[in-house]
């Protein structure tokens, strides 16, 4: 007896050492860890399990095609505070360097993003269409077209591309035709006569993503080197150094998969480094994301360039992925996820009050029939964003964490990264709604293990997020409905963070830009306030008010040294209602040079034919007529503001009379504007056409159609 409980003694003790080692070594090996600590998909029965769960959140994405909301066009309860907060260092705002040659505006130094145009100090390489196209663009006397590729339409459709000092990578996307099976009888079986028969068995089309990677050793005659195929459709890439992220989506049709009764199809992908077979990615390798379950494959591919017979690795996840940002050393996917809300009519009577009412009614021959409550509930859907990290070196991922916040997010410059923690602005709730329901504007602070640390919640109810950015210690945000309020960040305590100061302007910021670390130039649109008198607004029996209407283009400059009382220091509008910037959209549209005080963008200018009124008949204020489309050139600096120095477009006169009322676009639209040296080069899928970098002047023009 003594002899058991000493054993007891002994294991308890055993256990109690053991374990807090364990848990330690768990700890320093948390990759690892995380990564096996994921359940693998493992058989086909099995998938078609986690689809079911899918299904029902699937029904409002119309089955995996995500439908935007008023919350994706897309936080603290408001405190003044008047403290002075630390200014982020000046490095984080040196995006335009003191290069001889412009590059493209990136979201984060050091994290290459692709584009449809890149430039090497010399050379132009241009995605044009179908073509991709190498320009000797140095000296611009001396410009041409000095190597050109072009991809058969249906095999290849290349999108963006990359550029270094040794290779040219192209992305896009190619696709092929599948049947279920070849054995297939020709004729459906289902059909009772002609007017039934149909192609059978049925066309599938598979998606997949392409890069093609090339030598630049010759220009003049680009050796390809690499080709490398990713199952699905492409979201995004990213390039640190000599490796490259590329990121599909691969889409499952849960109709045939749980309908018709289809065999799943397993994610695959092909490398030429290796035998460029395609290469089927079984299910024991497929990972998902408990009680987070995506009808898509998501796979994200690796490889070093400089590695050349390494075949790329990619893994595969049962998830999606929306938005991409990137640090230098972690890759964060966004997928936004919706589940449904049942909300109690308050017009309707309780179980218990209908369990009574009904007695009543046995018990009267006389009691009237019940009426149909009026009130209309909407539904209501919980959306929230899930976040995969993912860890990046060498060439390779690794899954680090998962996490979770309210509401959906506008794009990449909703997530920063900074000193570990991951910083995310969100918007709930909807815009239209009056109730607590209404939309609300959030900033998340999560640890390394995507845990929350910190948050402000409920910013501007009743409005949504147009414009994010976070720098170092501060953030900014802009939010929008009838006034732009531009609201600044202490985000220094990642567990508390604070609202410093506020401003509340006409109009709005689609996009911001850091000039240092007191001034961001915000780009977007100017708003005018008109009341409306229809007495009605979006719900039934809701009272109708003002509506704010945008007009045309509007960059504003918001000096924020004051940071409890940020103020608008310059502003500068361009055109009238409809005139618009691929900039709003897409910060690559942007060059920006600070040293040089270069700031320019391609503009299409809609204006109105009376400019005394800017009001039509009904009230409304008008739409302008297409006059111009082309590149506006400013000098920026911190006395003078805003300075037009000139405009430069592809168009000739008979262009514009050509185009009536609306420009639709052509392929003389200008889509990017650098510079090399001395020269300015404009760039559209006709022609590039360089001028002076000082004067404008034009110097020389090619035509590339």
């Amino acid at each position: 007896m003594k002899k058991a409980w000493f054993l007891v003694v002994l294991l308890t003790v055993f256990v109690l050492v053991t374990l807090p080692k364990l848990g330690k070594a768990t700890n320093e090996e948390v990759t690892v860890t995380q990564e096996q600590s994921l359940p693998t998909v493992e058989t086909a029965e099995n998938l078609r399990s986690l689809l079911k769960e899918s299904q029902s959140s699937r029904a409002l994405m119309g089955q995996g095609r995500l439908y935007a909301t008023d919350v994706m066009l897309g936080a603290v309860n408001k405190s003044v505070q008047t403290a002075e907060a630390s200014a982020p260092p000046s490095s984080n705002y040196d995006m335009a360097g003191s290069s001889d040659h412009s590059t493209t505006n990136l979201q984060v130094e050091g994290v290459d993003e692709a584009d449809i145009i890149k430039n090497d100090g010399q050379y132009i390489y241009q995605v044009n269409n179908q073509e991709l196209i190498v320009t000797q663009a140095y000296p611009a006397d001396q410009m041409k077209v000095i190597s050109r590729i072009v991809f058969n339409e249906g095999e290849f459709s290349p999108q963006e591309l990359y550029v270094d000092d040794h290779y040219l990578v192209v992305i896009g996307n190619t696709s092929y035709s599948e049947t279920s099976n070849p054995d297939t009888p020709k004729v459906q079986p289902q059909a009772q006569d002609v007017s039934q028969v149909q192609i059978y068995p049925p066309v599938w089309a598979r998606f997949a993503s392409k890069a093609i990677i090339y030598d630049l050793a010759d220009k003049t005659n680009l050796k390809q080197l690499r080709e490398v195929e990713l199952d699905g459709d492409y979201v995004s890439s990213r390039k640190i150094g000599s490796n490259l992220y590329i990121i599909a989506n691969k889409y499952l049709d849960t109709y045939r998969i749980m309908e018709q009764g289809a065999e799943p199809p397993l994610p695959s992908y092909c490398d030429t480094a290796g035998k460029g077979d395609y290469k089927t990615i079984d299910y024991k390798d497929i990972r998902y994301f408990p009680q987070s379950i995506e009808a898509n494959y998501l796979l994200i591919a690796a490889l070093d360039l400089d590695q050349r017979d390494k075949e790329m690795q990619v893994a595969a996840y049962l998830g999606s992925g929306q938005a991409i940002y990137a640090s230098a050393s972690n890759l964060y996917v966004a997928v936004t996820q919706y589940q449904q809300v049942h909300q109690p009519n308050p017009d309707l009577p309780s179980p218990e009050s209908s369990a009574k009412a009904q007695s009543a009614s046995s018990n009267s021959s006389n009691s009237s029939p019940t009426i149909a409550p009026k009130k209309i509930i909407p539904s209501s859907f919980k959306i929230t964003t899930a976040l995969y990290k993912f860890g990046l070196a060498q060439g390779e991922t690794t899954y680090k964490a998962k996490g979770e916040v309210p509401g959906t997010i506008l794009n990449q410059f909703a997530m920063d990264e900074d000193k570990d923690y991951l910083r995310i602005a969100t918007t709930t709730g909807q815009i239209w709604r009056t109730d607590e329901l209404t939309s609300k504007n959030n900033v998340y602070v999560l640890d390394e293990n995507l845990q929350l640390t910190g948050k402000i919640e409920d910013i501007a109810p009743g409005e949504k997020i147009y414009s994010v950015r976070f720098i170092g210690d501060r953030g900014y945000l802009v939010t929008f409905k009838n006034v732009d309020p531009f609201f600044v960040l202490d985000l220094k305590d990642p567990a508390a963070p604070t609202i410093l100061g506020a401003l509340k302007i006409p109009g709005y910021s689609d996009y911001l830009h850091p000039y240092d670390e007191n001034h961001i130039i915000g780009f977007g649109k100017e708003t005018i306030e008109l009341s409306q008198n229809t007495g009605q607004g979006i719900l039934p029996g809701e009272p109708g008010g003002s509506t704010a209407f945008y007009q045309g283009l509007k960059l504003a400059v918001f000096d924020v040294t004051d940071v409890a009382h940020p103020v608008e220091k310059f502003k500068t509008t361009i055109g009238d209602r409809g005139t618009d910037s691929e900039v709003l959209r897409n910060h690559k549209a942007l060059l920006f040079d600070k040293e040089r005080g270069i700031l320019s963008f391609p503009v299409t200018l809609m204006e109105v034919a009376n400019p005394g009124g800017n009001t039509s008949r009904n009230g409304f204020p008008d739409y302008g007529q297409f006059t111009y489309q082309g590149a506006y050139v400013y000098h920026f600096d911190l006395v003078n503001g805003f300075t037009l120095r000139g405009k430069i477009t592809h168009l000739k006169e008979e262009d514009i009379l050509k185009s009536g009322q609306y420009y639709l676009n052509s392929s003389k639209a200008i889509e990017r504007i650098i510079f090399i040296k001395d020269t300015f080069y404009t760039l559209s899928k006709a022609m590039i056409k360089a001028n002076d970098l000082t004067s404008l002047r034009e110097k020389n023009s090619l035509l590339l159609k």
